[in-house]
């Protein structure tokens, strides 16, 4: 088996020290060949029969690699692990990844980590919903600890600019990573709950969040009325929620943003200019969503990730061995 130390294609970035990460090509030829196509057939059937899959497995992916690395730990089940956490109490998509676990160990066992089924299944989600691919770095172990209370510093749906920035940047990523990042956005929905504090009586002002085109607040309210069911679901990129584009950016643009955090993207100039670029602004160099989205990708598929002898490999992804 080769290893290749920090580094993993042209557009990746030495992050978190150096990582000791199979070299990809070298892996699914020697111990797993058909790794890839297992995984994307496990999330294809399911994205068919519910596209709501696809931004699940996703979500999940940044959820757990926020978490104490990239190490499959919000699978592990428990009455106090971090999937039972306020934030991971609205995921899906866990079973793909149980599904996809159960055929690789019957194909190839003991040969596929659940942290890399984790982020075999984000990419083909985005891919399944129109986004571009990019290759993706195995050689990740499982993490053997998994606690509701380290989920606390996951990004917030009301979280400043500043405090976004912080996070993201105690896990190696910079701001042109955050901006790119949330624009996972682009496909998926929001529970009622977390946004229509916006609409009503936003920082006791008695009106809504001025950071919402007015506009678009009859459209939200009527979506989410007050005192309604805070588990109505309401799409995060409105137009286009099964759809992975840069439209997410065209709606922060014109004030469409659901979320606070994800307003705030636009109304804090220090990531407003990347949403620009994004939008291919006159006068900014411009950035390309699809290329962008899979390098940041990489970079955070990379944080904290356990190799060589941390962690292991998992029989069952809910349970470690």
């Amino acid at each position: 088996m080769v290893f290749v130390r920090g580094t993993f294609n042209a557009h990746s970035k030495k992050i978190q020290g150096d990582l000791d990460i199979y070299n990809y090509e070298d892996r699914k030829r020697s111990t797993c060949p058909r790794v890839e196509s297992i995984v994307q057939s496990a999330v294809q059937s399911a994205v068919r029969a519910n596209p709501t899959i696809a931004p699940g497995l996703l979500r999940m992916f940044f959820h757990d690699c926020f978490v104490n690395g990239c190490d499959a730990s919000i699978l592990i089940d428990g009455t106090s692990a971090e999937k039972t956490a306020r934030p991971n109490s609205l995921l899906r998509g866990f079973e793909v990844i149980d599904a996809a676990k159960s055929q690789l160990e019957t194909t190839c066992p003991g040969a596929v980590s659940c942290a890399d089924i984790l982020a075999l299944a984000a990419r083909d989600s985005v891919v399944l919903t129109g986004g571009r691919s990019w290759q993706v770095p195995l050689g990740r172990r499982d993490g053997l600890v998994s606690q509701a209370s380290d989920t606390a510093n996951l990004p917030a749906f009301n979280d400043p600019i500043s405090v976004q920035i912080r996070k993201f940047a105690d896990k190696g990523l910079n701001t042109q990573d955050l901006v790119t990042l949330v624009g996972g956005h682009t496909i998926g929905t929001a529970a009622c709950a977390l946004f229509s504090y916006r609409l009503y009586n936003f920082n006791n002002t008695n009106g809504p969040d001025p950071d919402i085109n007015q506009a678009f607040i009859p459209q939200l309210r009527a979506l989410c009325p007050n005192g309604g069911d805070g588990t109505t679901r309401v799409g995060l990129d409105t137009g286009s929620v099964n759809r992975f584009d840069n439209s997410y950016y065209a709606n922060l643009r014109n004030r469409r943003g659901v979320l606070e955090s994800d307003a705030k993207l636009w109304s804090d100039p220090t990531t407003q200019r990347f949403v620009q670029r994004f939008l291919g602004f006159r006068g900014l160099l411009g950035l390309r969503f699809d290329v962008e989205f899979g390098r940041s990708m990489v970079k955070m598929g990379n944080v904290e990730v356990k190799t060589g002898t941390q962690g292991e490999i998992r029989r069952v992804c809910t349970a470690t061995n």
